[in-house]
């Protein structure tokens, strides 16, 4: 089951009764509580439910697919009534364009709907699933769904190419695009992105804080990963880090478990033999992983490598909680959804400055780094 659908089920229980504990919702979804704990996180960020003492109620309203109509549900989602809080939708329509409805981008949708049910703006949402060649059948099925505007993640990596581009920009509807910046440092065109670059960078400087004069790299081979690396290289340089810690990318693993374990294995053993002591791991899974088959070979975290986790999703799972950076996915969709609705409301849009945004990561530290210890 996506999380997408299974966020939707939480929401049609919620609304079918007046709240639930996470037990119960676990036990009807047929799901972990923790699994449970970080969909309720996600729901009240996106203000569509509300957390109790050891459950939740519900709070907000939906989101459309293309063909649906204002307020509906997506496409999969359980039939029933809907709320009659939902605000009607205003003269605007959002069209929503994201890669997965899965990973990293359920809270940039959250971001988008906060802004929308505030404003009571309609949204509908398309999904690529990170294939190039469906953006532009999905942009064409937003703007014949009625939308007004574009917000836009494209499948291709944090650069958007000249080609794309220009066709986005064919369509004909202002955007503006998400996590993503356009082909040309002096193309014109509006952005809200993460600086993933300063966020290595911080979290390189909170080990050289820490007392660590080294410190490893490993990355997955996602978009993100050459951004990464290159705040991790400033960092060492500009803080006088000792260079020539193990810096791997496992090559975007759809890798099998044994190839995968052998990557982990070869960075542990190149941290341990160069003295290195500090790793920052991206993504979230991989840093439990990592810290897996070190306690498999007898090794801690942090006492034998301290960790930080780059992203967020499911860092304070880990059974050592992963202290880790946190990219404003909430913000960033909120953010895009203003500076939309602002160019959108203006008497004359083409008079709006063009508006390119970065907001900086949160490092937010847990147990792994050893903080604590050292505190």
């Amino acid at each position: 089951m996506l999380v997408a659908q299974r966020h939707e089920l939480l929401v049609r229980e919620l609304e079918a009764s007046e709240g639930l504990r996470v037990t119960e919702l676990a036990a009807r979804l047929k799901v972990s509580r923790a699994t449970i704990r970080r969909d309720l996180l996600e729901l009240e960020a996106g203000g569509r439910v509300t957390r109790v003492r050891g459950g939740a109620v519900l709070a907000a309203s939906h989101t459309a697919r293309p063909g649906q109509p204002s307020g509906s549900r997506p496409a999969g989602a359980p039939s029933g009534p809907l709320r009659a809080d939902a605000k009607p939708a205003s003269a605007h329509t959002l069209g929503l364009l994201v890669p997965s409805a899965h990973y990293y981008y359920p809270r940039v949708v959250a971001g988008v709907q906060a802004v929308a049910a505030e404003r009571g703006v309609r949204v509908v949402i398309g999904l690529s699933d990170y294939t190039y060649p469906n953006d532009t059948q999905q942009l064409e099925e937003l703007a014949a769904s009625g939308a007004t505007g574009l917000l836009v993640t494209s499948a291709t990596g944090h650069i958007l190419p000249q080609e794309p581009f220009e066709r986005l920009r064919a369509v004909g509807l202002p955007f503006v695009l998400m996590e993503r910046r356009p082909y040309g440092r002096y193309v014109p065109g509006e952005f809200v992105a993460t600086d993933h670059q300063q966020g290595a960078f911080g979290a390189v400087g909170h080990f050289m804080n820490l007392g660590h004069e080294r410190v490893g790299l490993f990355t997955n081979g996602s978009p993100t990963a050459p951004l990464l690396r290159e705040g991790y290289e400033a960092a060492v340089r500009h803080l006088g880090l000792v260079s020539g810690a193990p810096v791997l990318d496992s090559g975007r693993p759809r890798l099998g478990p044994t190839e995968a374990t052998r990557l982990y294995d070869r960075f542990i053993e190149e941290c341990l033999a160069d003295g290195v002591r500090a790793a920052l791991v991206h993504s979230d899974h991989d840093a439990i992983e990592l810290m897996r088959r070190m306690r498999s070979q007898g090794l801690r975290t942090p006492d034998d490598i301290a960790l930080i986790a780059y992203d967020d999703e499911i860092a304070s799972l880990a059974d050592v909680p992963l202290t880790a950076v946190a990219p404003p996915k909430h913000e960033i969709g909120a953010q895009a959804a203003r500076l939309l609705l602002e160019r959108l409301d203006a008497p004359d849009p083409s008079a709006v400055p063009v508006r390119q945004l970065l907001i900086q990561p949160r490092l937010i530290v847990r147990s792994s780094c050893g903080a604590a210890a050292r505190a």
